[in-house]
C-alpha cells in the first residue's frame, strides 16, 4: 500500500538525528573530498539556521520595479475558459 506524504515525513523524520550524525562525520573527515565536506557543512547549516534569503532585485542600472500587483480569481470549474485573462 503506498504511503502518504504525512507518513513519509514522519518515517524521514525519524531518521534526523542519523542522517544529521552522518553529514557532521562527512564535515569533520578530513580524508573526504572537499565536495562533500562543502555540502555537508551546507546542509547543516541550511537546517539549523535556514537557507539564507535572497533578494529579488535588477542592478544599478536596472532597478526592479513592481508596477502592479493584481489578483485574479477564476472559477476552476468553468470549463468554458480557455485561459486566464490577459491583464493590458
Amino acid at each position: 500500500m503506498a504511503k502518504t506524504p504525512l507518513q513519509i515525513k514522519s518515517l524521514a523524520r525519524a531518521h534526523t538525528e542519523s542522517a544529521l550524525a552522518v553529514l557532521a562525520a562527512i564535515l569533520n573527515e578530513t580524508d573526504a573530498p572537499e565536495s562533500s565536506r562543502v555540502q555537508a557543512a551546507t546542509a547543516l547549516l541550511d537546517r539549523g539556521w535556514g537557507k539564507p534569503t535572497q533578494l529579488i532585485g535588477g542592478d544599478e542600472d536596472h532597478p526592479l520595479k513592481i508596477e502592479r500587483i493584481e489578483r485574479v480569481i477564476v472559477n476552476a470549474t468553468d470549463t468554458d475558459s480557455q485561459s486566464l485573462p490577459t491583464v493590458n
